[in-house]
């Protein structure tokens, strides 16, 4: 089972169904997202998940419609049923289901209502592979009236157009643990964050594995590079010439050819600093340069 299959079959668990009003704002979610629909005086909504059928179904029941239909057509469910009450922050237009807000303002009710959003359309990736929240919806006001709700929460989502479908989506793995507690799915949460903790960890640890190997490459380039320019002068019969300075340094860095300038000087027992090691062994290179040239 999926991570987001996971997540709804912990959403459909959770007992609210005695409380009217939150029985309401849930299925009020669910309608007006991009798998409900309204045909005249019929509403349908659809879903791949049994869990999530038989949860609409319940709040079907408990707002006393009692008859309903369920279609099930390979993977997908479908459940229709006749319209016959007004549904508080829902307007019926024609084939539209649109959302216009709430009279009545309370965190309960509008947690119960993003639920149903999530519940209707909402998607999850698997936190060990992503980050990676989206809900999807058919109408622009609808998806414009949840991002609000959820910006008052202190969840940002963002939002995009797909063809002739809306969604808020997030990236954002701190944000995707603050909107599943949101709408209840506590489960759900500690298991996201211990995915995100070992996820982060190993990408943390797998950033400091390519810092040090860049790092290390750089070193032994420059190695190379400074070996070579030590060599040539001493071809060209120049390396007597060599201040005493230089000398020291010249033959420090043939005798440990992959040592790191840090390395270096703690070989010459920090009588020279990490700069000043830098500078004697540019001014070999520079001396190597010009007899590269004649």
């Amino acid at each position: 089972m999926s991570f987001s299959s996971q997540v709804k079959m912990e959403l459909s668990q959770i007992n609210n169904l005695a409380k009217k009003n939150q029985v309401d704002r849930e299925l009020a979610g669910y309608l007006i997202t991009g798998n409900a629909g309204k045909n005249n005086k019929k509403i349908k909504f659809s879903t791949e998940s049994e869990y999530n059928i038989n949860r609409f179904a319940k709040l079907l029941k408990n707002v006393n419609i009692e008859k309903y239909n369920i279609e099930i057509k390979g993977k997908i469910y479908t459940i229709e049923y006749s319209l016959n009450d007004e549904i508080d922050g829902i307007v019926f237009e024609k084939d539209k289901i649109l959302f216009y807000g709430f009279k009545t303002k309370d965190e309960y009710l509008d947690k119960s209502f993003i639920r149903g959003v999530f519940l209707g359309s909402g998607y999850i990736s698997n936190p060990e592979k992503k980050y990676h929240l989206e809900i999807k919806f058919s109408e622009e006001a609808n998806m414009e009236g949840v991002y609000d709700l959820l910006k008052e929460y202190n969840i940002f989502t963002k939002k995009i157009q797909k063809e002739k479908s809306y969604s808020l989506y997030i990236k954002d793995g701190e944000e995707i643990s603050k909107f599943l507690a949101f709408i209840g799915a506590n489960s759900a949460v500690l298991n996201f964050e211990e995915n995100r903790v070992v996820r982060d960890t190993r990408n943390n640890v797998n950033r400091l594995i390519n810092c040090e190997t860049a790092n290390l490459a750089k070193t032994i380039k420059a190695s190379q590079k400074q070996i070579e320019d030590i060599k040539l002068i001493k071809s060209k019969h120049k390396f007597s010439e060599l201040p005493e300075n230089l000398k020291i340094v010249a033959n420090i860095r043939l005798e440990h050819p992959d040592a790191s300038l840090t390395d270096l000087v703690n070989l010459l027992g920090n009588t020279i600093s990490k700069s000043g090691m830098s500078h004697r062994l540019t001014a070999l290179s520079k001396i190597a340069d010009e007899l590269r040239d004649k």
